[in-house]
């Protein structure tokens, strides 16, 4: 299933009690349709208030459903800041996480006086300090390549902090709109936004480019590097192989993730 949402009112993607999730409500909807559980796997598991316009999750769905019967059934049920834009069959070796070759990601920054549009106000985050893109640009490029971004994740047990960082480039368009376009094999628990906060204070003066890229050096957690709002970022798009590659992708990442340094 291709999803997207807005990712305002949302506690996230993964399910959690009491509280009002992307799964849970596509869930629900997946189940009033079927009559049957349904679980849910997801390319990655965005945090609160994060969007999506390129999220990716699979299901074992009966062979016989419809998939343009879906699409439409579920835009009745679903809630508005959430689209199943399409539904696909696929081979029983796809594994929307573990199949994944790479996540993309977006993070809008609104430069201009007055911050970001009424209109893209949810997505948009509005920054009042001038952005010097040719140091954030140049610490960035120091970012790039297989790193343990230790420093800039919420380690969890059991988890490797060890990612292959393929994109990190700043643009600023005519709107005034900087976007910071990242894309790496997976990303560890608020890497995006651990990251762009981190080069946000280098493009405000108050850090050097060299003291991002030296980050790489730390083994945990560096509480000095701001994690920037989950507002501006947007899941843009996940890359899978062909099919006949789908399980050996999958069983290399599971043996990567799943390893302790």
């Amino acid at each position: 299933m291709d999803v997207a949402y807005d990712g305002t009112d949302f506690s996230g993607w993964a399910v959690q009690p009491g509280r009002r999730t992307v799964c849970g409500a596509l869930t629900g909807a997946l189940v009033t349709v079927l009559r049957v559980p349904v679980a849910l796997t997801v390319a990655g598991r965005t945090d609160a208030g994060v969007h999506a316009r390129g999220q990716v999750a699979h299901a074992d769905l009966p062979s016989d459903l419809n998939p343009e019967w879906m699409v439409r059934r579920l835009a009745r049920l679903l809630p508005p800041d959430v689209r199943v834009r399409a539904v696909t069959p696929v081979p029983t070796e796809f594994d929307a996480r573990f199949s994944a070759l790479r996540r993309h990601y977006r993070y809008r920054v609104a430069t201009t006086p007055y911050g970001a549009e009424p209109l893209r106000a949810r997505d948009t985050l509005s920054w009042p300090h001038p952005l010097d893109l040719d140091a954030v640009n140049a610490a960035s490029a120091g970012l790039l390549g297989e790193h343990d971004f230790a420093a800039f994740c919420k380690r969890r047990e059991g988890a490797t902090t060890v990612r292959h960082l393929q994109r990190l480039s700043w643009t600023r368009g005519a709107d005034g709109v900087v976007v910071a376009a990242v894309s790496a094999d997976a990303f560890c628990h608020s890497m995006v936004r651990s990251l762009v906060g981190a080069l946000l204070d280098v493009g405000r003066d108050r850090r050097e480019a060299e003291w991002a890229v030296a980050l790489l050096t730390r083994g945990e957690r560096v509480s000095d590097v701001a994690v920037a709002p989950p507002h501006g970022l947007t899941l843009v798009g996940v890359d899978y192989p062909p099919d006949d590659e789908l399980a050996a992708r999958a069983a290399v990442t599971r043996n990567m993730r799943r390893s302790p340094l």
